[in-house]
């Protein structure tokens, strides 16, 4: 009987470690929309994780997005992601395939996208703009 309350406290502890923290639960949910959006080769859906402050200085011209447009993703690799700044901001690098509609030629570049949660909008925005089809090999 004498064990009862640690035992209490130790499932306790125990049950709140398998309840995912919001904003982790919300940062799984955002990358894995934006990774189907990305798959799809929905460019304009994908312009709705960029954030506000980065679309204010890297806006997007119509000439970026006609040549996404081109392209159709054939492969969505991560190559490597991790999380920092107490889980506000996350790092993914990922490897994109792309298939040139006009050239029938494909290539691959590596993403390197950069996440950061906003509390007020309670969502996680994209700060390094969408992937583009100009580098790669």
């Amino acid at each position: 009987m004498k064990r009862a309350p640690q035992v209490m406290l130790l499932l306790a502890v125990l049950i709140t470690a398998c309840v995912p923290n919001p904003v982790e639960k919300s940062r799984s949910e955002a990358f894995k929309q934006y990774e189907t959006i990305v798959r799809w080769s929905q460019w304009d859906a994908a312009v709705d994780f960029l954030s506000p402050e980065y679309l204010a200085e890297h806006p997007i011209t119509r000439l970026d997005m006609d040549r996404l447009r081109l392209f159709r993703v054939t492969q969505y690799t991560i190559r490597s992601a991790r999380v920092f700044d107490e889980g506000r901001a996350a790092e993914q690098v990922v490897e994109i395939r792309l298939f040139n509609t006009n050239q029938a030629v494909e290539r691959t570049i590596m993403d390197r996208q950069e996440w950061r949660y906003n509390p007020d909008r309670e969502r996680w925005q994209l700060h390094s703009g969408l992937p583009d089809p100009t580098q790669g090999r």
